[in-house]
C-alpha cells in the first residue's frame, strides 16, 4: 500500500505510515516508553509544588497521537509498569508507585488511549482538531494528576489545583502549540511524499 494511500485511510495515524509488522510494532511501543522516559528527565521544579514541569506530559500526548489507541496505551502502561518495578525514568529520576506525582502518570497512560482514539478520527489533522486532541489529553492527566496529588499529600483540592495545576496551564498552552505545528504538518509532509 502506497503511502497516499494511508493517509488518506480513515483510521489511520501517523505509525500506520510505517510497513505494518509485529516488529514494527513491538519497536513503536518501546521507543514510545523510552521516549517518554526521556522526556521526563527534563524537569524543572516549581517553588512549594512537588509537582515540576517536565517534557514527560508531551512525549505521553505525542505517543498516543503517533501511536494510536492501542499501542499508545501499551506503550505509556508499560512506561508505568517499568517506573513502577524501579526504572528510575519518572520525573527527577523517580520510579516506584505512590508518590506525590503518581497520578499524573495514570492519567498519561489513559490519555495516550483518548489522545490516540481522536487520532484515529483525525485529530491530529489539522491545527484546530490537535488543539481539542492536546486539551483533552491534558485534561484527562490533570483529571487524575491533581486529586491524587490531593490524597497522596493531605492537601486540600484547592492547594491541590494551586500546585498542581495553575503553574503548569502556561507551559501545556506551548507544549500544545508545538504539537499543532508539528502533526498536521506531519501529514502533510507524509502527503507531498506519497
Amino acid at each position: 500500500m502506497s503511502t497516499a494511500a494511508v493517509t488518506t485511510r480513515p483510521g489511520a495515524v501517523l505509525a500506520d505510515l510505517l510497513p505494518a509488522t509485529r516488529a514494527r510494532d513491538i519497536a513503536l511501543v518501546l521507543g514510545g516508553a523510552a521516549l517518554t522516559g526521556l522526556a521526563a528527565q527534563i524537569a524543572v521544579p516549581i517553588p512549594g509544588s512537588p509537582v515540576p514541569v517536565t517534557g514527560q506530559t508531551f512525549a505521553a500526548l505525542l505517543v498516543g497521537a503517533s501511536l494510536g489507541t492501542r499501542r499508545g496505551f501499551l506503550s505509556l502502561a508499560l512506561y508505568a509498569v517499568l517506573g513502577m518495578a524501579g526504572m528510575p525514568w519518572f520525573a527527577d529520576g523517580a520510579s516506584g508507585a505512590g508518590g506525590a506525582t503518581f497520578g499524573y502518570v495514570l492519567g498519561m497512560v489513559l490519555a495516550s488511549a483518548a489522545v490516540g482514539a481522536l487520532a484515529r478520527r483525525g485529530g491530529d489533522r489539522s491545527v484546530l482538531r490537535t488543539a481539542g486532541t492536546m486539551l483533552l489529553g491534558s485534561a484527562i492527566i490533570y483529571g487524575l494528576g491533581v486529586p491524587y496529588l490531593a490524597l497522596s499529600t493531605g492537601m486540600s483540592a484547592t492547594a491541590a489545583v494551586a500546585a498542581g495545576l495553575t503553574p503548569f496551564l502556561i507551559g501545556d498552552a506551548l507544549k500544545a502549540a508545538l504539537a499543532m505545528g508539528a502533526l498536521p504538518a506531519a501529514w502533510k509532509l507524509a502527503g507531498r511524499r506519497g
